[in-house]
C-alpha cells in the first residue's frame, strides 16, 4: 500500500512539474528538436525513476544492516575476512558503473531515433492521419520504416546487453576465486585444529551470505546511481528558462490601443530557420478601425500576430502600443485583454459551452456573454442541430459529436469573441466559410465591432475589401496601403489580384 501510494503521489507531482514548466516556456523552444528530445527523456524518466530511487534506497539500507552483522561474525575469525569480502565486490562494482554510464550515453544519443519510431507508430494509429495514410497506401511503408528503425535500436541494445553480461560473468568469477581462496585458508585452519568443522560451516556460510548481500547491495547502489543519472534528464528539463521574459517594472494596461499599434524596424527569424521571416519591417495599425493584411504565403503575416502577442520577441526593433514597447507591459494583463483567432484553432473535446467559455475562464458562467459570442460568430445554427444544445459534448476523444471544419472555426470565433475585447486579432477568419456565409458574416461583424481595433489576416479579397484599411504585404514588407477603392485606383498589386479573380467594383 505504501509503495502504491508513494508511486502515485510522486508520479503525479513530477508530471505536474513537467506540465508547469512546459506551459512557462515560450514558443522558441517548440521550434527546436533538441527541446523535444529533452521533453521526451523527462517524461520517460518521470514515470518510474523517482519511486525506483526510493525503493533502492530502502533496499540498500535493509541490506547494509544485515551485511554489517555478517561482517562482525567474519571478523570474529580474522580481521582480513570482511576485507576480502569487500574486495571481491570491486570488479562487479566497476562493471556496474561502467555499463550504467554506457546505457545512459546510448539513451542520450538515440533519443531522436526513439522519438522517430514513435512518430511512425503515431502515423499508423492516429485518427488525424488515417484518411491520407489509407488513401495513399502508406501504412505498410511507415510500418517498414518503424520495423527497420526498431531493429537497429534493438540490435544496439542487445549488443550492449551481451557486453554487460560477459563482463558480469568475469566479475562474478573473480569474486568466486576470492571466495574459494578464503574458504581454502579456513580449511587449512581446520586441518591444523584451529577451527572445528562446525565453525568452518558457520564462517563459510556467513561469507557466502555476505557475498550475496553485497551483490544485492551493489544492485541497489547501481539502481540508485542509474536513477540519479537518468533523473538528471528531468532536472535538465526543469532548469530550462523562457527567453521571453517579463518586464522588471511592468506597466499595467490592457491590449487595446488608444492611438496605434506600430511595428518599428522589426527583424525576426525563427530559431530553426536560417532566413528572416521579417527584416527591417515597419507597419502602423490605427486604433478603433478594422485593418486587413493580405499577401502571399510566406510573407510573414501570421508572424505579426506571434510578435504582437509576445509569443516571440523580435531580434531587433520594437512592437509598440501607443508608443510603449510591448516588452515593458505586464504580459498576462496584456494577453488577457486580447481576443485571438489562430489560423489552426484548437478543437477541444469538451462541451460546446466549454469550447467557447475557454476564451475567458473567469467569466465561464456568464450566459449573456456566451449568447453574444455565439451571435457574433453566427454560430447559432450549429447549436440548433446538436442533440443537447450548448451542453453537447464535442470531439471524438470521449464519444462527442464531430463537427465540420467550418463549424469548428465558428466555435473558435465564438471563443475569441467571448472575451469581449477591444483588440481583436483574426487569422483567416473566413477560410472555412462559403462565399454567401462570408459576405453575411463580414457585414454582421463590422456592425458589432464598431469602434474596436480589429486586425484581420486573410487571403480572401472579399474579406479584405470590407476593412477600413488594407495593407498588401510581401516578403520585403508592406508594398501597398489604402482603402479598397484607393488600391483599385492605383492599379497596383491589389488591383491586379482583384482583376485576376474576376471581381468588379
Amino acid at each position: 500500500w505504501v509503495r502504491a501510494a508513494q508511486a502515485e503521489l510522486v508520479s503525479d507531482h513530477i508530471r505536474l512539474l513537467i506540465q508547469e514548466k512546459a506551459s512557462s516556456l515560450d514558443m522558441a523552444f517548440y521550434d527546436s528538436p533538441k527541446y523535444f528530445d529533452t521533453l521526451h527523456r523527462a517524461r520517460y524518466d518521470a514515470q518510474s525513476r523517482p519511486i525506483a530511487l526510493v525503493e533502492s534506497l530502502g533496499g540498500l539500507m535493509q541490506g547494509a544492516l544485515t551485511l554489517i552483522s555478517m561482517a562482525v561474525i567474519l571478523a570474529g575469525y580474522a580481521w582480513w575476512l570482511p576485507l576480502v569480502l569487500l574486495i571481491s565486490t570491486i570488479p562487479a562494482l566497476f562493471v556496474l558503473f561502467r555499463f550504467i554510464l554506457r546505457r545512459h550515453k546510448w539513451r542520450m544519443s538515440r533519443t531522436t531515433q526513439t522519438r522517430r519510431a514513435l512518430y511512425y507508430e503515431y502515423l499508423q494509429t492516429s485518427r488525424e492521419t488515417l484518411p491520407e495514410v489509407r488513401l495513399y497506401g502508406l501504412a505498410s511503408h511507415f510500418r517498414g520504416l518503424f520495423s527497420d528503425l526498431r531493429l537497429r535500436l534493438r540490435e544496439e541494445i542487445l549488443q550492449l546487453a551481451r557486453s554487460e553480461a560477459l563482463s558480469r560473468i568475469l566479475a562474478g568469477l573473480s569474486g568466486l576465486i576470492l571466495a574459494a581462496g578464503a574458504l581454502f585458508l579456513m580449511l587449512l585452519d581446520v586441518l591444523k585444529g584451529v577451527l572445528s568443522f562446525g565453525q568452518l560451516a558457520m564462517y563459510g556460510q556467513a561469507f557466502i551470505q555476505g557475498q550475496k548481500l553485497t551483490r544485492g547491495s551493489l544492485e541497489n547502489v547501481g539502481q540508485i546511481y542509474s536513477n540519479l543519472i537518468f533523473l538528471g534528464n528531468l532536472f535538465e528539463f526543469l532548469e530550462l528558462e523562457p527567453k521571453v521574459l517579463p518586464a522588471e517594472d511592468p506597466i499595467l494596461r490592457c491590449g487595446a490601443p488608444e492611438s496605434e499599434i506600430r511595428f518599428r524596424d522589426i527583424s525576426f527569424r525563427y530559431p530553426a530557420s536560417s532566413g528572416f521571416a521579417l527584416e527591417n519591417f515597419n507597419l502602423e495599425i490605427p486604433a478603433g478601425r478594422t485593418t486587413a493584411i493580405i499577401g502571399p504565403n510566406g510573407a510573414g503575416k501570421s508572424t505579426l500576430f506571434k510578435l504582437l502577442l509576445r509569443l516571440y520577441d523580435p531580434d531587433s526593433g520594437t512592437v509598440e502600443i501607443d508608443g510603449i514597447d510591448l516588452r515593458r507591459l505586464d504580459l498576462d494583463t496584456f494577453r488577457n485583454s486580447v481576443a485571438v483567432l489562430f489560423q489552426m484553432p484548437l478543437q477541444f473535446s469538451a462541451t460546446l459551452a466549454e469550447n467557447i467559455s475557454y476564451g475567458k475562464l473567469a467569466e465561464a458562467d456568464r450566459m449573456d456573454l456566451l449568447e453574444k459570442a455565439i451571435e457574433a460568430a453566427d454560430a447559432g445554427e450549429i447549436i440548433s442541430r446538436l442533440p443537447e444544445g450548448e451542453q453537447t459534448m464535442l470531439g471524438p476523444w470521449f464519444g462527442g459529436t464531430e463537427l465540420s471544419v467550418g463549424q469548428w472555426q465558428r466555435l473558435a470565433l465564438s471563443r475569441a469573441f467571448f472575451r469581449d475585447a477591444s483588440l481583436i486579432l483574426l487569422d483567416e477568419p473566413t477560410s472555412a466559410m462559403d462565399s454567401w456565409s462570408e459576405a453575411a458574416w463580414i457585414e454582421s461583424f463590422r456592425r458589432r465591432q464598431e469602434g474596436r481595433t480589429v486586425v484581420i489576416i486573410t487571403h480572401r479579397l472579399h474579406t479584405a475589401r470590407r476593412a477600413d484599411l488594407i495593407h498588401v504585404m510581401e516578403k520585403k514588407g508592406i508594398v501597398e496601403s489604402g482603402t479598397h477603392e484607393e488600391l483599385l485606383e492605383r492599379n497596383g498589386r491589389y488591383a491586379r489580384a482583384w482583376e485576376a479573380h474576376g471581381f468588379s467594383g
